[in-house]
């Protein structure tokens, strides 16, 4: 059975990512509750009409942008961890990974940094889901590792959760950093992480 698109359907996913284009470069200096959904179809050079054939309204563009940005990050963690050990060689394709993502989709960071704590809750709560995920995703490697043996699950879930949110920081500084000081930010990086290594080895000690 072929899956092609047909021109009708084609047009419209056409149409719907760039209207989320749009969105994503008029949020470089904005935040989601300020963004009129006229400035982004005026962007795209559509009639405001069309804009509800694919989005209620601009919330649910700002949830469908926050699965753009991290949906597919799944992969990509989930193949980290599985292919790197604990150790050195883990914190430092973390810290690189995180690196490249900045590199590559630093509108999509910007946006997440600003409003997961922004003021449109639809959006705090589905970046808040994703993040969930990515924890509860990253504890369930965890506990396939010997360094876990002992551990309860509402710790390795802790565990996991610092990870998470350190990515997230980490992500942050990478974005913000001014030119040429990508490695000073690389090394804090590695060096919290280390930092937290350090912890989880030590975890149970006297317990």
């Amino acid at each position: 059975m072929s899956h092609t698109l047909g021109p009708r359907q084609a047009q419209k996913q056409k149409t719907r990512q760039a209207l989320l284009d749009a969105a994503l470069s008029l949020l470089e200096e904005q935040s989601l509750s300020s963004l009129g959904l006229r400035e982004v179809t005026r962007t795209v050079g559509v009639a405001p009409t069309a804009f509800y054939r694919h989005f209620r309204d601009t919330a649910d563009l700002g949830v469908a942008l926050v699965e753009e940005a991290l949906g597919s990050l799944h992969t990509t963690i989930g193949a980290l961890l599985a292919a790197t050990g604990d150790g050195e060689e883990r914190i430092s394709a973390t810290v690189e990974a995180i690196a490249a993502y900045v590199r590559t989709h630093p509108a999509h960071v910007r946006f997440i940094a600003r409003e997961r704590h922004g003021g449109v809750q639809p959006v705090r709560a589905a970046i808040g889901g994703q993040l969930v995920l990515f924890a509860r995703e990253v504890c369930d490697q965890f506990a396939k590792e010997p360094e876990s043996a002992g551990w309860s699950d509402d710790d390795l879930l802790m565990l996991a959760g610092m990870y998470v949110d350190h990515m997230v920081m980490t992500a942050s500084a990478f974005l913000e950093a001014p030119p040429g000081t990508e490695e000073t930010v690389a090394d804090t990086a590695r060096r919290q992480l280390r930092l937290v290594s350090l912890g989880r080895g030590h975890w149970l000690d006297g317990r």
